[in-house]
């Protein structure tokens, strides 16, 4: 449906999904961009299917939005790149979550930075959204770069351009089942010297919605079980 395919992972996000289409819209159409917005419902429970469902059939060229059971961010991320890779015209995938704490300003700076890039991510410099999920980062990058031996920069940031060939390869050696894809994505990638890339400084806002609490118990499990899985995907 266009050349750049925006995946958007959503989960409870009835009261911001809206607003944040429109803000990335507005900007998107000053690019003359041609997308699509590939909104993957992770099986909300409030009434997020039902606004995503009127803002598909208000703009049906523009959003594509794909159902499914709850399975968590990173599978469900997956499964937007999924759909978007499979698509002939998209050249480029942009994954943003559905919380608004993408600034959509930054946006122009990633595009024009496309030119001379594979991998064009975003760089979280400040960040509104708490230590807690500061510090839960940090040592995401610590230990995913410590096992990879390269610099992972910020391996979970959720804003980040690639290019589709790019994205499928990385994608054909990642389990569907592993939990953190995104960490898995960058981990992959930074194994391919080849590669060219750009890195946008960027502010990330606070959540537009929903809780910013974390259960530090289960991000701490998420962590060990994501530490081993890496050191899995580094022998393939």
């Amino acid at each position: 449906r266009g050349e750049l395919a925006i995946v958007v992972p959503v989960y409870n996000e009835e009261a911001c999904i809206e607003g944040v289409v429109a803000e990335w819209t507005k900007v998107l159409d000053s690019l003359g961009i041609s997308y699509c917005f590939v909104l993957v419902n992770d099986g909300s429970k409030d009434g997020t299917l039902n606004v995503l469902a009127r803002i598909a059939s208000e703009h049906p060229e523009q959003i594509l939005v794909i159902n499914k059971p709850n399975a968590g961010h990173g599978r469900t991320c997956r499964f937007g790149y999924d759909a978007a890779v499979s698509s002939d015209a998209v050249r480029w995938i942009l994954q943003i979550d559905s919380d608004g704490q993408c600034d959509p300003s930054y946006f122009p700076k990633f595009w024009e930075q496309r030119e001379s890039a594979d991998c064009v991510f975003g760089r979280r410099v400040h960040r509104d959204d708490g230590v807690a999920r500061a510090l839960t980062s940090k040592i995401c990058k610590i230990g995913s770069t410590l096992l990879g031996g390269r610099d992972m920069v910020d391996p979970n940031v959720p804003y980040r351009l690639i290019r589709k060939e790019v994205l499928a390869s990385a994608l054909s050696r990642i389990p569907a089942s592993f939990d953190i894809h995104n960490v898995a994505i960058t981990f992959i990638l930074k194994q391919k010297p080849d590669l060219r890339w750009q890195y946008v400084p960027i502010r990330f806002r606070d959540r537009q919605g929903g809780s910013n609490s974390i259960n530090l118990l289960n991000v701490a499990h998420l962590g060990v079980s994501m530490l081993f899985d890496l050191a899995k995907l580094r022998k393939k």
